[in-house]
C-alpha cells in the first residue's frame, strides 16, 4: 500500500520534471523507501530534493512511519532503460551479452535496440601483419546482460 502511494507520488513529482524518470523504488519491511531516478540531462541534488519533497510532505508519518532516500543511478550503475541508452550516445560503453562482450561508442540507441561501433585490428587478408576494421553490432535489449558507460579520464 505505501510503495502505491509513493509510486503515485513519484510519477506526479517527474510529471512536473518530464526530464526526470524513475530507475528502480524500493519500499523494505522497515518501511524504508528507496528511489533511485536518472534524467536526460543528468540530476542534480535540487532534482533529488525536489522528488524527495514533493513525496515527505505528502505523506503521514501519524499513519506510517517511513525513512525515505532519494538517489541518482551511480556512474558504475548499470544501464537498464532505453532512455538510459538514449541519454548517453556517443559515450563508450562495455556491453555483455550472454555469449560475448562489447566495448564501443554508442552510435544508436532506439526502444529495441543499441548499435555500437569500435575499431579492431585484424590479420591482412593477403600478406603477413594486421590492419584496423570498423566494426559494428547491433544487440537488441533482450541480448543484453549488462552495460555500463566506459569512464575515461
Amino acid at each position: 500500500m505505501l510503495k502505491e502511494k509513493v509510486e503515485k507520488l513519484a510519477e506526479k513529482a517527474f510529471e512536473e520534471n518530464n526530464s526526470l524518470f524513475l530507475i528502480s523504488l524500493e519500499v523494505n519491511s522497515a518501511n524504508h523507501i528507496k528511489i533511485v531516478l536518472d534524467g536526460d540531462k543528468g540530476v542534480s541534488v535540487n532534482d533529488c530534493i525536489t522528488v524527495s519533497r514533493a513525496i515527505e510532505h505528502n505523506l503521514d508519518r501519524e499513519e506510517e512511519d517511513f525513512s525515505l532516500e532519494v538517489t541518482s543511478a551511480g556512474v558504475s550503475e548499470p544501464l537498464t532503460m532505453p532512455r538510459q541508452f538514449k541519454k548517453n550516445l556517443g559515450r563508450r560503453l562495455k556491453v555483455k551479452t550472454a555469449n560475448d562482450k562489447f566495448d564501443g561508442d554508442l552510435i544508436a540507441a532506439d526502444d529495441n535496440e543499441i548499435k555500437l561501433s569500435w575499431k579492431a585490428r585484424e590479420p591482412k587478408p593477403v600478406g603477413k601483419g594486421k590492419i584496423t576494421v570498423q566494426k559494428e553490432a547491433v544487440l537488441p535489449y533482450t541480448e543484453i546482460v549488462e552495460a555500463k558507460v566506459k569512464i575515461t579520464f
